[in-house]
């Protein structure tokens, strides 16, 4: 029997599961199919914060960051478990912007949307501030403005989530080899990757998703040409040992104009990145980092921090490829990070509707908009209402994290702290499911590590999708710098087991 949908999503990324939670609460039936895991590319390699984008003012997109710094606070409303504020500091140095230049951004900054959470910009005199002991002599005023972390990849998958329950068909692993119109209708093929079977679907629109492989489904698997084109920029971040003792992050001001962010990441770190790099085609696996790359990063902190680095320090990089869209730019870093969306819709047929660009913050006003553009194939969709919205886990009251941690504390008082404060950031009030009854940590099952238990590995191949240890470590948990080396190959064996077990029971 052919499956019949109102929508078929291509891409697992956060614009593909922010358009699958949407679409499904306005009332239309979707299939989301994602060839690898949710958020297994661009989605899990940003800089992880949610922000307005202070640098993309110096190019005039004050539209974008309007909008960014409107949904900062709002995401930030609808999922306080995996969203907090965070604190940049921004030393100022002579000669690469004037400081009256840097005061009017960030005034602007401040200004340009509501503030209800997040105080506002101040500067501060680096010889008396406990951050300047970090740095080198010379630099001695800064500004410090406030944005907001996000568990990226986590971000993903709790979209994904909502999608589920409220009645989205989520299929991971699951590659769309070809479609073709058939009138109104696109027939499409799926395919399973890890069994190999195909099943025929048929859906009244597609939505292109696909993050840097957008013009690859337009062109062979569609067998289309669009007639706008996409930017691959890589972005790439490196992991050393803790720079520095302050809980704000740094925002870096380098020569070439550019700037590096260097955040406190997982208490023992410091994560510094992003790197600019055109790049010409997308490989189907990861994308990685050049020597250069990490030579760059480590001359910009250089000169910054009094505690050099050295590329044989880093502990961990990622990288991911970013589908901008091609506005002309000579420059990657001036190539705007606005979405654009792409109809090909001839009369009569069966539209698709593609993304190009887009970035974490505004996934969510992204989403509405796409399905704004779809309204007339759809005349009783339901209106928008995702803008008020929890997250799943983020329906904790007045969305303070801390008065819900101290409850977690009260209610499983047998948990170390450090775990119960990872749970409650990971998973918010959908701890209880995880942890259910359990009044002890034996009851949680094996302990692979790192506090990562057999419960916990369990509800995330329940609930989120998770497929392998890669999934666990690094995109659900974010415990793979903190695992013991043979982890992954016990992940794997307890995954195999239960696996066996639940096709015997079967």
């Amino acid at each position: 029997m052919t499956t019949v949908t109102d929508l078929l999503i291509v891409g697992g990324g956060i614009n593909g599961a922010g358009i699958a939670r949407d679409a499904v609460g306005r009332g239309l039936s979707v299939v989301l199919c994602e060839q690898g895991d949710l958020a297994g590319y661009t989605s899990s390699a940003s800089t992880k914060l949610i922000h307005g984008g202070l640098r993309y003012l110096e190019y005039y997109e004050f539209r974008l960051v309007r909008e960014a710094l409107f949904e900062r606070e709002r995401l930030l409303e609808s999922a306080p478990h995996i969203i907090w504020p965070l604190r940049f500091i921004l030393p100022h140095e002579k000669g690469i912007r004037p400081a009256w230049f840097v005061r009017l951004g960030l005034f602007m900054y401040d200004h340009l949307a509501p503030r209800k959470k997040l105080p506002g910009t101040e500067g501060i005199k680096l010889t008396r501030h406990p951050a300047g002991k970090a740095l080198k002599p010379g630099f001695d005023t800064a500004f410090v403005y406030s944005d907001c972390w996000v568990e990226d990849s986590r971000m993903v998958a709790l979209n994904a989530l909502d999608a589920f329950e409220k009645g989205a068909d989520i299929r991971v692993r699951t590659k769309l080899t070809s479609a073709r119109r058939d009138g109104q209708t696109w027939v499409a093929t799926l395919q399973n990757v890890e069994t190999g079977a195909t099943e025929e679907l048929r859906a009244k629109v597609i939505v292109n998703a696909g993050g840097p492989f957008v013009a690859d489904v337009l062109n062979a698997k569609l067998g289309l040409n669009t007639t706008k084109n996409v930017r691959l920029v890589k972005g790439s971040h490196i992991v050393v040992p803790k720079l520095f003792d302050t809980k704000e992050a740094f925002i870096l001001q380098n020569t070439d104009k550019r700037i590096v962010f260097a955040i406190p990441y997982q208490e023992k770190f410091t994560l510094i990145g992003t790197t600019d790099i055109p790049v010409e085609s997308v490989p189907d696996k990861k994308v990685e980092i050049t020597q250069d790359e990490i030579q760059y990063l480590c001359n910009v902190v250089n000169h910054f921090f009094k505690r050099e680095v050295t590329p044989a320090e880093v502990v961990w990089t990622y990288s991911g490829v970013r589908p901008l869209f091609d506005d002309g730019s000579s420059n990657a870093s001036a190539v705007t990070r606005d979405y654009v969306f792409d109809m090909d819709a001839p009369q009569g047929q069966a539209p698709v509707l593609s993304i190009f660009g887009g970035k974490i913050t505004t996934f969510r006003k992204l989403s509405e908009h796409a399905l704004d553009e779809l309204k007339s194939y759809f005349p009783n969709m339901k209106p928008s209402w995702t803008e008020k919205a929890k997250m799943p886990g983020g329906d904790m009251p007045d969305a303070d994290f801390d008065r819900f941690f101290a409850d977690v504390r009260q209610r499983w008082p047998f948990l170390p702290e450090h775990l119960a404060h990872r749970l409650a950031r990971a998973y918010g009030t959908r701890i209880e499911e995880l942890l259910g009854s359990a009044k002890s940590m034996a009851d949680l099952g094996d302990d692979f590590g790192a506090g990562l238990t057999a419960a916990e590995v369990d509800y995330l191949v329940r609930r989120e999708w998770a497929r392998t240890p890669e999934d666990i470590l690094w995109r659900r948990s974010k415990l793979g710098l903190h695992v013991p080396v043979d982890a992954p190959a016990r992940i794997d064996a307890y995954l195999a087991k239960t696996k066996a077990a639940s096709v015997a029971a079967q």
